[in-house]
């Protein structure tokens, strides 16, 4: 199964927020680097990354903007 990053952000409430709107979507999803924290003391510089199949890209993208999520791209 090949991934794809979705989003990349510091903010964990927009992390939360998408990955709620993918599950709602039907859209499996996965967060990676979460435990970055304990290698920068919680300050938040690392951010975290949003992977989706590469199959349901396209449609979570779809999801990202009808929910105005930037997704830097």
């Amino acid at each position: 199964m090949i991934m794809k990053e979705l989003l990349r952000s510091t903010d964990p409430t927009v992390m939360a927020f998408a990955s709620a709107l993918l599950e709602g979507e039907g859209i499996d999803c996965f967060q990676m680097d979460v435990n970055m924290s304990v290698l920068e003391g919680g300050i938040g510089i690392f951010p975290r990354r949003l992977m989706v199949h590469e199959n349901d890209f396209d449609s979570a993208v779809r999801a990202m903007r009808d929910n105005d999520i930037p997704l830097g791209r």
